[in-house]
C-alpha cells in the first residue's frame, strides 16, 4: 500500500523546524518502524538525511520509541507502543503525520528525537533503599500483602517513554514520577524512605520544568502500559504527609 507521511524535520541544535512530506510503499505485515526503515533506506540511496527516530528493543518493553502519529501519542493503537503498531492498522492512501513529544522538558534533539534526561534527573533524586541487598532472600522472608503486591507490579510497567507528558495538555509528568514513587513505596523494603523519596521527586519533577496535574486523564488513556491515574492520588498522599514532616 501507498501512504503519505507528513513528517517533522529538525536538525541537530536549531530552535525550529517543518514538515516534510514523503510516499513510502509499505507492507501490512511492517510494523511502524520498520516502514520507516524503508523510508530511510531510499532516502540513503538518494543521498538524502534519514528521519531520525528512537527506537531499541521494539519489543514494547524499553520505552526508547515515541512520537506523536495523527495528535496520539504512540499512534492509533490503545496500550501498545509505536514499535509494537503495525501498518495493518492503515489502509492504501492514507496520511499519516508524525511529530515528536511537544513538551519544554523535553527538548527536540532531531526530527523525532526528544531529550529524556529529565526522567532519569527524576529517578536519581529518588536516592536509594535501605535495605541489605546481596544474596536472595527466603521465599516468604517479608511478608508482602497481595493487593500492595500487584500494585506494586502494575506501577513497575512503567517504561519511561514520555507519552504521558506529550499528551497532557500540561505537559505534566505525574503519571511517570507517582509509578516510579508507588513501585517502591508499596512494599516493605521501600519504606524507610517512602515520604522523603516522593518529595525528593516531586521537587525535581518541578525543576524540570514539567506542568502540573489538573486531572485531564490523558495521561492515563494514552500509557502503553495502561497505568491507573490512581497512583497520582497515592502520591500526593505521600507528598502531603512528607510535607506535615517537614522533608
Amino acid at each position: 500500500m501507498k501512504l503519505k507521511l507528513n513528517i517533522w524535520r529538525q536538525g541537530y541544535g536549531a530552535t525550529d523546524g517543518s514538515f516534510e512530506t514523503y510516499e513510502v510503499d509499505a507492507s501490512s505485515d511492517m510494523s511502524f518502524l520498520e516502514m520507516l526503515d524503508v523510508l530511510n533506506d531510499r532516502l540513503e540511496s538518494e543521498g538524502k538525511e534519514p528521519v531520525a527516530f528512537d527506537h531499541d528493543c521494539r519489543e514494547g518493553i524499553c520505552g526508547t520509541c515515541g512520537f506523536v502519529v495523527d495528535g496520539m501519542a504512540h499512534g492509533p493503537e490503545m496500550e501498545t507502543t509505536i514499535c509494537q503498531t503495525h501498518m495493518r492498522k492503515y489502509k492504501d492512501g492514507d496520511e499519516i503525520t508524525l511529530e515528536p513529544w511537544r513538551a519544554a522538558a523535553f527538548p527536540v534533539l532531531k526530527d523525532l528525537v526528544v531529550d529524556r534526561s529529565a526522567f532519569d534527573r527524576i529517578i536519581q533524586s529518588g536516592g536509594y533503599i535501605s535495605v541489605r541487598t546481596g544474596s536472595a532472600p527466603e521465599a516468604h522472608a517479608v511478608g508482602v500483602n497481595k493487593a500492595d503486591a500487584d500494585a506494586a507490579f502494575d506501577a513497575a510497567t512503567c517504561i519511561g517513554c514520555g507519552a504521558c507528558v506529550a499528551a497532557c495538555p500540561n505537559a505534566s509528568a505525574m503519571l511517570f514520577t507517582s509509578a516510579k514513587v508507588s513501585h517502591l513505596g508499596l512494599v516493605p523494603q521501600g519504606q524507610v524512605e517512602r515520604f522523603e523519596r516522593s518529595a525528593n521527586m516531586v521537587d525535581q519533577m518541578d525543576a524540570e520544568g514539567f506542568g502540573g496535574c489538573t486531572n485531564h486523564g490523558e495521561c492515563e488513556a494514552v500509557c502503553p502500559k495502561g497505568i491507573s491515574v490512581n497512583f497520582i492520588a497515592r502520591m500526593n498522599r505521600d507528598l502531603l504527609v512528607a510535607k506535615l514532616k517537614g522533608l
